[in-house]
């Protein structure tokens, strides 16, 4: 299967919605039922009921998280999808700007079978550090 560009662009700008409206189950509606996510070779969440729980846990960390898509590539059945999002870290109050990018394996009807998310962890913790 290759993924006409149009639809993959408009799956980005969907994708960036989901996140852009606070809803777990918004950005886990994207997935396949058993879809999963894995970030930063960490423990997979698993399904839709998975992913909701790792997208409930960033908005839990950065409540006014802003999702921007920077870039979107597609070659067959594999998007990457890269973004940066910015907010306000719920803990310290620091504000927040990671940038990092998904590699998504994609089924016929464009939902996310698997997805590897990557971002600087270590960056991460340097920005949500108490100051």
């Amino acid at each position: 299967m290759t993924i006409d560009p149009e639809r993959a662009s408009a799956l980005a700008e969907a994708y960036t919605a989901a996140w852009n409206s606070g809803s777990p189950d918004a950005v886990a509606s994207f997935f396949a039922p058993d879809g999963q996510i894995v970030i930063n070779r960490g423990k997979p969440w698993i399904g839709r009921e998975g992913v909701a729980a790792m997208a409930a846990g960033f908005f839990a960390d950065v409540p006014d998280l802003t999702l921007a898509c920077d870039e979107m590539r597609c070659a067959g059945d594999h998007l990457v999808y890269v973004w940066t999002f910015t907010g306000t870290h719920a803990g310290t109050k620091n504000p927040l700007r990671v940038a990092g990018w998904e590699e998504w394996d994609l089924d016929p009807d464009l939902q996310i079978v698997a997805s590897r998310g990557w971002f600087d962890a270590a960056d991460y913790e340097r920005q949500t550090t108490a100051r």
